[in-house]
């Protein structure tokens, strides 16, 4: 169904109206189809960077949109709603993205980001590690001044689109082993360097157009002049990431719990039992509407959020109440879709247990939910 939606502008709604065309016009109808082939859709990667969906929120002066954050969060729901392997890989490579449009040279952002927001290039965050995921400063992946740059050694795991992806935003240790935070630093590294591989997509019980894998650098060696911002100051860049990371999830489990919610409001109308639907009936009706109760609510957060940052205001708590609370209500509105769809629910004929399977993976990327909590909790703790 529509959804009733407050755009700050023209351009917005034209944006928006832009996203749910393609959604229903080249998505929706290959999902399931290339999730149960597990074949990666590249090629639509390729089509919204070159009807200019890709780059929204950075400037239009290196081919991005100038959008705000309320915007382009809006647009990965309405990707997400159509298909999550797509909406996520979206905020994926807006992430990869961030720390040379907001941190790189002029001279960075020159050269790299036209490609990066124009559909050409595909990019991965390569942050987590094995025994690392979320005390990301204990990262052991090493990157050895040497030579006018830097020699890399190390394992990143659980990398989306890594084997596909044209280039790595990697965080690695220049300082030393116990420096911690302040011994980290980006560097931008393309995936034909030497000694850059990947290792075969991991089994997930969801998303399986959406490659996950480990990526190896064996003696990669980096230029000085792909390192973003100063040496041993990348953690920060890596939480300034994360914080604009968290809601662009916050907005792919909105986007997914649509979907779900209205798959069951279809079913619900059409499904009779006792000679009238199902809808009709209290029990059911009640489930809709604690589903799409939670669905606004989620959507209200995020939008909340994306306000203070695109208001240059602290949005790290805000960011990551909207993770904790869309991913949690998109897991729950999936579940109870499967529910209300009863028996035929459980089958594939319909894709209320896909959006189940997929729906999980939120409530753990960008940070567990755990974390969101702790971060929240701190965040509590520390105000007066």
């Amino acid at each position: 169904m529509a959804v009733d939606r407050v755009l700050p502008s023209p351009e917005a709604a034209e944006l928006l109206a832009l996203a749910r065309d393609l959604v229903d016009k080249e998505l929706t109808g290959r999902a399931a189809g290339d999730e149960e082939e597990a074949r990666f859709p590249r090629d639509a990667f390729t089509l919204l960077g070159r009807s200019g969906l890709l780059g929204l929120p950075y400037s239009g002066e290196y081919g991005g949109g100038d959008q705000p954050y309320e915007v382009y969060l809006q647009v990965v729901e309405e990707l997400s709603r159509g298909w999550l392997a797509v909406g996520l890989g979206v905020s994926v490579h807006t992430l990869s993205c961030f720390p040379v449009a907001e941190f790189g040279t002029a001279a960075q952002r020159a050269r790299l980001l036209p490609d990066m927001v124009g559909g050409e290039l595909l990019g991965a965050y390569c942050l987590s590690e094995a025994h690392s995921g979320s005390d990301a400063a204990a990262l052991a992946t090493r990157a050895q001044p040497r030579d006018g740059g830097y020699r890399v050694e190390g394992v990143k795991s659980w990398i989306t689109h890594g084997g596909v992806a044209d280039y790595y935003t990697l965080f690695a240790r220049t300082g030393s082993p116990g420096s911690r935070s302040r011994g980290i630093s980006c560097l931008h590294v393309p995936a034909e360097t030497a000694g850059v591989t990947a290792a075969p997509p991991e089994r997930k019980m969801g998303m399986a157009s959406s490659p996950t894998a480990q990526v190896r650098f064996d003696g990669a060696r980096v230029p000085e002049a792909q390192r973003i911002g100063d040496q041993d100051e990348g953690f920060a860049i890596a939480l300034a990431a994360l914080d604009t990371g968290r809601l662009g999830i916050a907005a792919c489990a909105v986007g997914l719990a649509q979907a779900a919610l209205d798959l069951a409001v279809d079913y619900s109308r059409r499904r009779e039992q006792f000679g009238r639907p199902i809808g009709d009936f209290q029990g059911v009706s009640f489930m809709l509407a604690d589903m799409a109760v939670a669905v606004e609510a989620a959507r209200e957060l995020y939008l909340a959020a994306a306000r203070r940052r695109d208001a240059h205001r602290d949005f790290t708590k805000q960011a990551a109440m909207a993770k904790l609370f869309a991913t949690d209500a998109a897991m729950r509105v999936a579940t109870d879709a499967v529910q209300v769809l009863g028996g035929a629910g459980y089958t594939r004929d319909f894709a209320a247990e896909r959006l189940m399977r997929e729906a999980k993976v939120l409530q753990i990327v960008e940070g567990t939910n755990q974390i969101q909590r702790m971060v929240i909790g701190r965040h509590l703790s520390r105000a007066h």
